[in-house]
């Protein structure tokens, strides 16, 4: 089922004007016969159809419904359509994870001879699909500085077509300016896509300073609970109609039915999760400056980061969940086996590279989430041995704190 067919599906019958946290709980597909409050899952490989000629304009696409769970599944339908509301774009397509979202824009907007402008702060894995995966088929690449614009205007090239970010970067939590990025993109005729993974809509929506597409790890906030992995790509509906969605359909890039169904639970309580989040990360981030082990402690929220001004109109006031911190030490060697100890002191936090659970996660991005990242990659990100990431949960916070205590007091 395309996504122009999607529209045409009877909505949610909900009235408009309605806000965030309202679309997060109500947004979706009218009940079935059965009436049920809960969001319906539906497990099925394919969908009967009536008759042979039916199923044949059916896959034609020439007329509305169901046909095959690659090409689109009810449950998966909802979670788009509500996620779609909340990002405030016209039209969202399920993936299998973040990064096959990623995939999904690249092959779906670009051509052998293009080019794309990344920031150099991007997820490790993205960093690779873009220079490495996607170099091999003609798609030309430039990294440039997250938070220098001259870099990125100065990068440009008649046939630069894409420009992608994250905001905040993980781990350095460092922020792009997305209005600005969007100006420079549209000046030159191309587009801008975001990853939203971090802040979530219940903190930040690109599109409203001018984003095209924004790209989502669902298996972030929008679950919550670390159950899952899935991924999202929302953006114009029409765009993502003629370009994107023969690919997913085509690739099997599909997200699955229990997936989305967790996703789609996962946002009802995205803003209460986002905001006492973020309210505990505040909190840890302004302990951990106090702490004389602690070099520098990396959180928009604290007005001593670089774009902590930025960050609050951005991101509705708010630094989010993730702090990063280095440990002081003497060479890289020492950095790390410092850091080590202060990530195998935790007995609260779990030591994963996930983030956005309600359980606390620490780790060490050098040798994780960044580890198959070349050195030079690695320090031109920013990216220390003595650096740890802190994904904040719904711990308390005083025993988050004696958490990292523990370790910290081993220095």
């Amino acid at each position: 089922m395309s996504n122009s067919e999607k529209k045409r599906i009877p909505s949610s019958g909900l009235p408009d004007g309605l806000h965030l946290d309202t679309l997060a709980v109500r947004e979706g597909l009218p009940r079935s016969q059965w009436g049920e409050n809960s969001e319906a899952l539906f497990v099925t490989s394919s969908f009967v159809q009536p008759d042979a000629a039916t199923a044949a304009r059916r896959f034609a696409e020439e007329e509305e419904a169901f046909t095959y769970g690659r090409f689109g599944n009810p449950t998966v339908m909802m979670m788009e359509r509500r996620l779609a509301a909340l990002e405030g774009t016209s039209g969202c397509i399920g993936t299998g994870s973040g990064m096959s979202a990623n995939l999904l824009l690249l092959m779906g907007l670009l051509q052998k001879g293009d080019h794309v402008l990344c920031s150099r702060s991007m997820f490790g894995s993205t960093l690779r699909l873009i220079q490495g995966d996607m170099g091999k088929f003609g798609i030309e690449s430039t990294t440039v500085s997250q938070t220098d614009l001259d870099e990125w205007r100065a990068a440009m090239r008649p046939n630069t077509k894409l420009l992608i970010a994250e905001s905040p970067s993980n781990p350095l939590t460092d922020l792009c300016d997305i209005a600005a990025l969007a100006d420079i993109a549209h000046r030159a005729g191309a587009q801008l896509a975001m990853d939203n993974s971090f802040c979530s809509p219940a903190l930040q929506q690109p599109v409203n300073f001018g984003a095209d597409f924004v790209i989502h790890s669902g298996t972030k906030y929008l679950d919550g609970q670390g159950r899952v992995i899935a991924g999202a790509l929302c953006g114009p509906d029409e765009l993502l109609k003629a370009k994107m969605y023969p690919v997913m359909k085509s690739a099997g890039l599909t997200l699955s039915p229990f997936n989305a169904w967790v996703v789609l639970k996962g946002m009802e309580t995205l803003s209460v999760r986002m905001q006492a989040q973020s309210q505990r990360a505040l909190q840890i981030a302004h302990w951990l400056s106090e702490q004389a082990q602690v070099a520098r402690v990396h959180y928009p929220g604290l007005a001593s980061h670089p774009q902590h001004a930025l960050a609050m109109a951005q991101q509705g006031g708010s630094g989010g969940a993730v702090v990063a911190f280095d440990v002081k030490g003497q060479g890289e060697h020492d950095l790390r086996a410092r850091a080590f100890r202060v990530i195998d002191a935790a007995q609260v936090a779990s030591i994963t590279t996930n983030l956005g659970d309600v359980k606390s996660t620490i780790c060490h991005p050098a040798t994780t989430s960044h580890g198959r990242l070349t050195e030079a990659q690695r320090q031109a990100a920013g990216i220390g041995q003595g650096l740890i990431r802190f994904a904040v949960g719904l711990e308390d916070v005083d025993d988050l704190k004696v958490d990292l205590l523990r370790g910290l007091s081993q220095l």
